[in-house]
């Protein structure tokens, strides 16, 4: 990538005991690869939080990612396959020739990080979901609504809200590497 763009590691879930509180919400399980996708232009990279590049493996992705409209952006998803009951499965992603019927990698968007130039991890998640519903396309009526997933949008591309069943603040920026997000 000729321009640099700030390399951002994922937030990791902490693992605690369940809980309900006010003004936290809760999100979907989806069991895939994590990855950052970078995009400067027409120039995109998907790394995984190891930092490993798995841009040519999911090329379809990264040429879907390279049409959205910003020059810069940083999205932080979860690719994903899913077996004929619509369960993500891991233990496919990983099959060349899975033997078991199962969807094309798909990359889950559940944050946006950057976008034309601008750092937007200081800003609450809400307006962070805002931003990435804009981007990618999809349903912006509420930022609140994290009940149900924003649907499909762009090629190789779907809005979701989380990549693990944890419990985020949606008025708390985003910090650092398992810090509280």
């Amino acid at each position: 990538m000729s321009v640099s763009l700030p390399r951002i590691e994922p937030a990791i879930p902490t693992l605690v005991d369940p809980f309900h509180r006010s003004g936290w919400v809760y999100e979907e399980k989806i069991d895939g690869w994590r990855i950052i996708a970078y995009k400067h232009g027409d120039d995109v990279r998907l790394v995984s939080r190891t930092g490993r590049d798995h841009t040519a493996r999911f090329g379809d992705i990264a040429r879907a990612i390279g049409k959205l409209s910003p020059r810069t952006l940083i999205l932080d998803g979860e690719v994903a396959v899913f077996d004929e009951r619509l369960v993500s499965r891991f233990d496919l992603l990983g099959e060349s020739a899975p033997t078991e019927v199962v969807t094309p990698p798909i990359f889950m968007a559940f944050d946006c990080l950057y976008r034309d130039g601008r750092d937007l991890r200081s800003l609450p998640l809400g307006e962070r979901r805002l931003f990435l519903e804009r981007v990618v396309g999809g349903d912006t009526t509420s930022a609140e609504d994290y009940s149900t997933p924003v649907g499909d949008t762009a090629d190789g591309i779907r809005v979701t809200y989380g990549d693990a069943s944890r419990g985020r603040r949606p008025r708390a920026p985003l910090r650092r590497q398992k810090d509280t997000f």
